[in-house]
């Protein structure tokens, strides 16, 4: 199967509450790399990268366990790039 890239933003009360340690954990359970790292604005971003039945059960599967977290999820497609070895956590740059 083709590897894909899935951009997504978490918007709710998704900072603050330990999100970003929650979707890298999550994240061990499935085949994808990329990172997630908090906004300025508030959001919280995933970049992840695999084949894309496997991004789509992670990404239900992050839905599942922040009921009531998450407000939005908006995802974007493109191609992989295929530079990321792992999934990680990235810091906040602001």
């Amino acid at each position: 199967m083709a590897m894909v890239r899935v951009t997504s933003f978490l918007s709710g009360r998704v900072q603050g509450v330990g999100m970003r340690y929650a979707v890298h954990d999550l994240s061990r359970q499935f085949a994808v790399r990329g990172f997630v790292q908090n906004l300025q604005d508030g959001r919280v971003q995933i970049l992840a990268e695999g084949e894309r039945e496997e991004i789509d059960r992670f990404l239900n599967r992050l839905r599942e366990v922040a009921p009531g977290v998450i407000q939005e999820l908006e995802s974007f497609t493109s191609t992989a790039t295929g530079e990321y070895s792992r999934f990680e956590i990235r810091r906040e740059e602001f």
